[in-house]
């Protein structure tokens, strides 16, 4: 068969879970499940959905919600996005500039499928989500990122930022709280970021999908922080509301003059393309947005439990040292390679083929801010993440 395929599909990559193919290769050749610290899905462990969601979720298909939904989503959900916007982050939305999407991921592909062309910058955090990497190179644009310090708990640098802006640039993302770094940024920086976009008249995108899950420092939503700087929001109930599983993200359009209305109407057009996003989920997650958020004060107490044991068992380790997240349920600890491995990603496959646990390589998500350093979630009961660190001293120790 002729075959020629694109340099766009062939060349794809994702950390996350192009990591699990060497799990998977591991688990077949020495018969051993491996520790799977590597992707952030709570289902995996020992979270559970809401009740009151699989009620929802069981009752919408029951009812009938399994027919197409309106590209732009349900129209109900769209208002209940609006009230918990509103509710939560003291945002003022309009429904109708809501879109529904298959999770944030393929609001990001939406974005870049409008925004990007060949030769196009986007500007975005280092580290980074690794989809914003890969689809604003697969519409042939470059993903160009802006240093964040670790040392200052990985905030963004702010006149690094500034220095990466050229004609080419078609705009800036912040993920706030951030992934893969637990980094939550302050108004200061938020503001200072939102004054770039609106002095070189770029659109910036804020990717807020961990927004209710804050330890100790209070996020900032970019509305709030942008005043009268035009902003496009990402959200959705993969994380807060434990359903990642269900594919239900959302994208607000936040400006008074309607100067992201051709940017709204690019991305809806895809949205038609794509039909619609899961209805089932869809009706369901009109309750999820729309609860009180009870579970949560449970939910933080686990997380900050087991944020604090991986933090101080990593730092305990010699040879690696980590901050503390401010936010979700990843950590980005740094390892001193010192010549044993030539770069993070050898280092992450020795730690699995030598321990079983799974971690990402940090260039997966920045090869610039991301190299040394390795990924892992805190999602694991207590006694998963001490057997995952025991391991990993042990290995460390024999370095």
């Amino acid at each position: 068969m002729k075959l020629s395929i694109t340099k766009r599909a062939s060349n794809l990559t994702y950390a996350i879970r192009d990591i699990v193919v060497a799990a998977k290769r591991y688990e077949k050749t020495k018969e051993e499940t491996p520790l799977y610290l590597n992707i952030g899905d709570p289902i995996k462990y020992d979270w559970k959905t809401p009740g009151f969601m699989v009620t929802a979720i069981a009752q919408a298909a029951e009812e009938g919600a399994n027919g197409y939904a309106p590209s732009e989503g349900i129209d109900e959900l769209r208002r209940a996005a609006t009230e918990k916007e509103k509710r939560v982050n003291s945002i003022d939305l309009d429904p109708e500039r809501v879109l529904v999407t298959s999770g944030v991921s393929e609001a990001i592909e939406f974005l870049a499928g409008a925004l990007v062309k060949d030769g196009s910058e986007f500007l975005v955090p280092g580290p980074s989500y690794p989809p914003y990497i890969s689809y604003i190179g697969f519409f042939g644009g470059r993903p160009v990122q802006y240093r964040t310090i670790e040392e200052e708990d990985w905030i963004p640098d702010i006149d690094d930022l500034r220095r990466r802006i050229n004609e080419k640039t078609v705009g800036i993302v912040v993920i706030n709280p951030n992934n893969p770094t637990g980094a939550v940024y302050d108004e200061k920086t938020l503001k200072e970021i939102a004054s770039i976009a609106g002095e070189h008249k770029l659109p910036l995108i804020t990717d807020e999908i961990y927004d209710q899950l804050t330890f100790d420092k209070v996020q900032t939503p970019m509305v709030k922080a942008a005043g009268e700087i035009p902003v496009v929001g990402f959200n959705g109930v993969s994380k807060v509301y434990l359903a990642p599983g269900w594919r239900v993200g959302y994208v607000y359009f936040h400006d008074e003059n309607g100067e992201l209305e051709p940017l709204r109407d690019a991305m809806v057009r895809q949205a038609r393309i794509r039909i619609c996003a899961n209805s089932v989920a869809q009706v369901a997650s009109i309750a999820a947005l729309r609860s009180d958020g009870s579970y949560l004060g449970e939910m933080m107490r686990k997380l900050r439990e087991r944020r604090d044991l991986i933090a101080k068992r990593l730092n305990d380790i010699d040879s690696i040292s980590t901050t503390i997240p401010q936010a979700a349920f990843y950590i980005m600890p740094k390892v001193d390679l010192r010549n044993r491995w030539t770069n993070d990603t050898e280092f992450v496959l020795d730690v699995l083929d030598s321990t079983g646990v799974v971690f990402v390589p940090g260039s997966g998500f920045s090869p610039e801010f991301g190299k040394d350093h390795f990924r892992s979630v805190f999602l694991p009961p207590p006694d998963m993440i001490d057997q995952a660190m025991n391991r990993l001293e042990d290995f460390m120790s024999r370095k």
